[in-house]
């Protein structure tokens, strides 16, 4: 049966607007769902979330200083804030567990958090450049934004392959990963991952870098243990909730990273669910047996 030539204008107009916010969402978080599975080993959940709300404090003082967040200045500041914030935690890391680093982690980014609103709060556009950190504004992509960002990922993620062997030894097998040069790697394995979190803060905002990043993760260490598996789950979820997010923002007009960030929550919520049952069966056939 033909399509109503509104019903094709429609489609058109969706596809328009969807183009380029559909294919960052599609691209970018390729390389977040993999660091994502190294933060999640590591125990040490938010600090990405704690990295991107330090980058989002550059952002606020280059909006602070006039400048506009899509400048190199205004990166240049995140990016600057980001390394600090790389070199607190790689030298916060310990192997004892008097002070956990997570606990640090927390008071870097309520730290962040607050300067950020005070250095917002006497902005004519305060409130509206806080809510844009922390939702970003995926709609608004540009071509070249996402051509940029992409291209930094793949010489990430050709750095991260090179040195494949000393980053997922500190990641995924810390007790064998000894020596002066740890710490080494371990700064770099954190100036590279806010590098990549500021990069993708200006697209997608705290919240999105923050679900991109863990929640794809975890439901692949639900369902998986080797890592190879691991990072096709986490590329598949991070994929479906990408489409549904777009489409549901689309169609019933809501905030676009919101919407993502909604539909990565219910897939983790399947993954949990579909878990308990299948660990539960395989309990009852043991104990059977």
């Amino acid at each position: 049966m033909p399509q109503s030539p509104e019903l094709c204008h429609s489609k058109g107009i969706m596809m328009e607007v969807m183009k380029w916010p559909l294919l960052a969402c599609l691209l970018l978080p390729g390389l977040l769902v993999y660091l994502g599975l190294h933060i999640v080993r590591r125990e040490i959940i938010f600090v990405d979330l704690a990295l991107a709300q330090v980058a989002a404090l550059g952002a606020c003082l280059g909006i602070l200083l006039h400048y506009d967040p899509m400048t190199w200045q205004s990166y240049g500041l995140s990016l600057g804030f980001t390394l600090i914030g790389a070199a607190i935690f790689t030298l916060t890391r310990t192997t004892t567990h008097r002070v956990p680093q997570e606990a640090l982690i927390g008071i870097v980014y309520v730290v962040a958090a607050a300067l950020g609103i005070l250095l917002l709060s006497n902005s004519a556009e305060g409130n509206e450049e806080l809510r844009r950190t922390l939702i970003g504004e995926v709609l608004l992509v540009t071509p070249r934004q996402v051509g940029r960002t992409f291209v930094l990922f793949v010489v990430i993620g050709i750095v991260h392959f090179i040195f494949r062997k000393q980053f997922l030894a500190i990641s995924f097998e810390p007790e064998q990963a000894r020596g002066p040069s740890i710490r080494g790697w371990d700064f770099l394995f954190y100036a590279i991952f806010g590098w990549v979190v500021t990069s993708f803060v200006q697209i997608g905002g705290v919240l999105l870098v923050f679900s991109y990043l863990i929640v794809p993760a975890v439901c692949a260490n639900f369902l998986a243990t080797s890592l190879r598996a691991m990072l096709l789950i986490g590329w598949i979820t991070a994929t479906l909730a990408s489409i549904l997010g777009l489409f549901a923002s689309y169609q019933l007009d809501l905030p676009t990273g919101a919407a993502i960030v909604c539909a990565l929550g219910g897939e983790l919520i399947l993954v949990i669910a579909f878990h308990a049952v299948k660990s539960r069966r395989t309990a009852i056939k043991t104990s059977n047996t």
